[in-house]
C-alpha cells in the first residue's frame, strides 16, 4: 500500500479550497444588486451544511499527522478538481444574481446555460464536492457518515427554498426545467 505524507493532506485541502473559494470572490460581479425577495428559511440549511464541514474536518493530531493512503488523495483530488470546476462555472454564469442568501432580484431570469445544463443548483453541487474531497482526504468513522446526513438535510433546505422562489417566479418555465434537469446531482431526480 502506498503512503503519502501528512503534508500532501493539509497541502491538497488549503489549494483546494483557496481554488474553490477564488470563483466566488474573483468571478462574481462588480454590478452585484439588492435582492428584492430573500427567504432566511434557507439560512437554517446553511447551518446544517456547515456543521457537516466541521464534524467532517475537525479531527486531533492523529489524524493530521498520520499518512495518507494514495487512493483516498487521489478520490479527494478528484472530488475536489470537480467541484472547484463546477463553482468557476456556476458563479460566471449567474453573474449578477449570486448571492449568499436564497432570494430573487427584480429582474432575475431562470439561468439554464453553463453547469445550470446539468443541475438546477451546481454550487450546492460543488459544496457537495467538497465536502466528499474532505472526506477523502481527512474523514474519519463515525464522523463522515455524520457528516454527509448533516449537509444533505441542510442542501435540502436549501434547495426547496430556491426551488419554491424560482417556482413562484417562473411558474410552468420552472416546473418544465426542474422536471427535466436534477436538482443536484447529475442523473438523479
Amino acid at each position: 500500500m502506498m503512503l503519502l505524507s501528512p503534508w500532501v493532506r493539509a497541502i491538497a485541502l488549503i489549494l483546494s479550497w483557496l481554488a474553490w473559494v477564488l470563483a466566488f470572490v474573483v468571478r462574481r460581479s462588480r454590478n452585484h444588486e439588492k435582492a428584492t425577495q430573500i427567504d432566511r428559511k434557507a439560512r437554517w440549511g446553511i447551518v446544517l451544511q456547515m456543521a457537516g464541514y466541521f464534524i467532517a474536518s475537525t479531527h486531533g493530531p492523529k489524524i493530521w499527522i498520520s499518512d495518507l493512503e494514495i487512493w483516498r488523495a487521489i478520490a479527494g483530488m478528484f472530488f475536489a478538481l470537480l467541484a472547484i470546476a463546477l463553482a468557476w462555472s456556476a458563479v460566471a454564469t449567474l453573474g449578477r444574481q449570486w448571492r449568499v442568501d436564497a432570494g430573487l432580484n427584480e429582474d432575475h431570469e431562470l439561468v439554464r446555460d453553463g453547469a445550470y445544463r446539468l443541475v438546477r443548483h451546481p454550487i450546492y453541487a460543488s459544496m457537495l464536492g467538497m465536502l466528499l474531497a474532505v472526506i477523502f482526504l481527512v474523514g474519519t468513522l463515525p464522523g463522515w457518515p455524520v457528516a454527509i446526513v448533516l449537509f444533505v438535510t441542510g442542501l435540502e433546505v436549501r434547495v426547496h427554498v430556491e426551488d419554491g422562489l424560482l417556482r413562484a417566479r417562473f411558474g410552468d418555465r420552472f416546473t418544465t426545467w426542474q422536471r427535466s434537469v436534477p436538482a443536484y446531482l447529475p442523473l438523479v431526480r
